[in-house]
């Protein structure tokens, strides 16, 4: 079994004097992703056919591009297959606050529930590491908290990818100006505006902070069973198809035969009459 989509090998954060080139033509983009679209139905079939269990997780600054990605991964799969998990953050969890028995679970408890059963593929939108990254950049947790995650996480991730599960980790890796651009966009455009947190606004200022605690977490929990791949995501459209690309090449798949389905003749009107029924059409807009 294998795919066709050949393994690459993962980049470093730290190269940014990488240069990506031009924006990608729309058209370009579109065309190469119709493209991965069927290869990821096919993987789609064979994870149900199959029992894998799949669970993805996208990891990055704000502005990183993760959430454009993971809409590009699942907009022509099923989302009963495709299961995106987007916990809230610290601080929306914190409000209602914690329970007592919530805040004397282990960390990662709260994430097991979300983890794939035999032909589903998770992906998290942000995950246990958050831990590492924004609670303890904006100190929702102890040192004590992080150097007990660091600790214990690979551990289960050990156990994870033990029990059958593909476990996969990217993080997209934006730079300082293609950030900035992004969140002044949201800043001025309607649609976007939610996206923008004052969570969003206070880490903003804190970029080393943030690549402090990224580099240590990549130190700790790059292992062998559970690397982290790392994707330069400037341009969007690129970063799309190179994830999408290197997804399909992490789980040798196959495509399966198709039956060959013909839409049956519909049945005969025979006495039945349209209903002079004043059904509430919505407005239509020209």
């Amino acid at each position: 079994m294998k795919s066709k989509y050949t393994k690459s090998s993962p980049s470093s954060p730290t190269e940014q004097e990488a240069v990506q080139g031009e924006p990608l033509d729309r058209k370009i983009y579109e065309k190469k992703l119709r493209k991965l679209h069927c290869e990821l139905v096919l993987l789609q079939q064979w994870v149900v056919t199959k029992g894998l269990k799949v669970c993805i997780i996208f990891e990055g600054r704000d502005g990183a591009g993760k959430g454009g990605t993971i809409k590009a991964i699942t907009e022509r799969v099923s989302p009963r297959i495709f299961r995106v998990v987007a916990l809230p953050s610290p601080t929306e969890r914190d409000l209602p606050s914690p329970t007592e028995r919530e805040k004397s679970q282990m960390y990662l408890q709260r994430y097991v529930p979300h983890f794939p059963a035999a032909g589903e593929v998770v992906i998290f939108d942000r995950s246990w590491y958050n831990r590492a990254g924004v609670e303890r950049v904006m100190g929702f947790c102890t040192e004590e908290e992080v150097e007990h995650f660091f600790q214990g996480v690979p551990l289960v991730e050990r156990a994870m990818v033990d029990s059958g599960i593909h476990l996969i980790k990217y993080w997209l890796e934006v730079s300082p100006e293609e950030q900035t651009r992004r969140l002044e966009a949201r800043l001025q455009d309607g649609r976007k505006t939610w996206k923008l947190s004052p969570m969003d606004l206070k880490s903003y200022s804190r970029w080393y902070d943030y690549s402090r605690s990224r580099d240590e977490m990549f130190a700790v929990t790059d292992t062998e069973f559970a690397p982290w791949y790392v994707a330069r995501s400037d341009d969007k459209r690129r970063v799309r198809l190179n994830i999408i690309s290197h997804l399909l090449s992490q789980i040798p798949y196959e495509p399966l035969p198709q039956a060959d389905i013909k839409l049956p003749k519909r049945q005969a009107q025979g006495d039945y009459q349209d209903p002079n029924y004043p059904f509430r059409f919505i407005p239509e807009i020209n």
